[in-house]
């Protein structure tokens, strides 16, 4: 299996990009983090959701299956989350591309192309914590599907 990591914006050098790497190391598959600035402002939200869906989707590997972050998305608990990545390998995927997009939300037609609208709560997470949330909880569905002790119900 492959992991792409698609999200708006450049992470700093700090413990947020640390413990990224340090999931992503840990966890046996191939991984890559493809992030993408869009350098000019469109004049309004649903613009700049636009212009950001197109690079987003671009980025996105041919035959992926696709998680999508979104506030809105569903709740899954880790086993549950951890049986969708095991039956999309079952299914003959080879790859899960995650999109985090921007601070004004995603556009539909991101929303569109999702095999997986998925919320890590109703709060609202800084975007570079979120990826430290998802490069865990991306080892710790390998960890449950390999039978690794990592994970504890």
């Amino acid at each position: 299996m492959q992991l792409s990591i698609i999200a708006i914006g450049r992470m700093q050098r700090g413990p947020e990009q640390q413990l990224v790497d340090e999931y992503l190391k840990r966890l046996p598959w191939k991984s890559s983090v493809t992030e993408i600035e869009i350098k000019k402002q469109a004049a309004n939200a649903e613009e700049r959701k636009a212009r950001e869906a197109e690079r987003l989707l671009a980025a996105v590997p041919d035959g992926a299956a696709l998680i999508v972050l979104d506030e809105r998305g569903r709740a899954l608990n880790s086993r549950a989350f951890a049986n969708r990545i095991d039956e999309w390998q079952v299914a003959g995927y080879n790859t899960v591309a995650v999109i985090i997009g921007g601070a004004d939300g995603l556009h539909e037609s991101i929303h569109a192309r999702a095999d997986l609208k998925l919320g890590f709560g109703t709060l609202t997470w800084p975007h570079m914590l979120v990826r430290v949330l998802l490069a865990e909880q991306m080892y710790r569905a390998w960890s449950i599907n390999a039978g690794h002790p990592y994970h504890r119900d």
